[in-house]
């Protein structure tokens, strides 16, 4: 009767193989400290072979050797040459972080562009202000063109400014005109056929 492998137990860490498993498992059952410590050193050796590319990441080894004790189920006694991540450490999750949830007025532009609207609003009258309103302007327009690309409304663009900048922001659409934005063609996947 052939054993399959989802009839035996299940691995720690299931990267490294059931032959590691079963090398791990045999080395437990070894009774003389020095011939163990040897045998998980040929472990740790196979295992940094299977490897190779990860030997450029930071504490290598480190990672190796608690592997190693992950995959013994930490029942391993063996002289360790690093110290071993804790069995209780492994379950712990760090605290979850706490976002600063800010309210978006118009979600399709986003937080940033409500930002740079109201330091807009706030230059002095001129050419440099000007510039920026039409550049903040038309990337407005691209950010609607990306959800709705058949209505995309010069009117609408000058509208949320005046809304965002509280008034001190006022185009028009008989003396501003934004960028015409169009829909990139889709390229071909596939080859062209050559003719014989």
């Amino acid at each position: 009767m052939l054993t399959y492998n989802s009839q035996l137990k299940q691995l720690a860490l299931p990267e490294y193989g059931r032959n590691v498993q079963q090398m791990v498992d045999h080395c437990l059952t070894i009774e003389d400290r020095d011939e163990r410590n040897r045998c998980a050193h040929t472990i740790v050796a196979i295992m940094d072979n299977m490897f190779p590319e990860n030997r450029s990441e930071a504490d290598y080894k480190h990672k190796l050797w608690d592997h190693l004790a992950i995959i013994s189920d930490f029942k391993l006694d063996i002289d360790y040459p690093f110290e071993i991540v804790k069995k209780d450490n492994l379950d712990s999750r760090p605290e979850p972080l706490k976002y600063h949830l800010e309210h978006i007025k118009y979600r399709h532009y986003g937080k940033i562009i409500e930002r740079m609207i109201e330091r807009a609003a706030e230059y002095p009258e001129g050419e440099e202000r000007d510039a920026l309103v039409m550049l903040l302007a038309n990337h407005m327009k691209k950010l609607i063109f990306q959800i709705n690309k058949e209505d995309v409304d010069d009117n609408k663009i000058f509208k949320d400014l005046y809304y965002y900048s509280g008034g001190r922001i006022r185009l028009q659409v008989d003396t501003h005109s934004l960028h015409e934005f169009k829909e990139a063609p889709q390229q071909q996947n596939g080859k062209k056929k050559r003719k014989k």
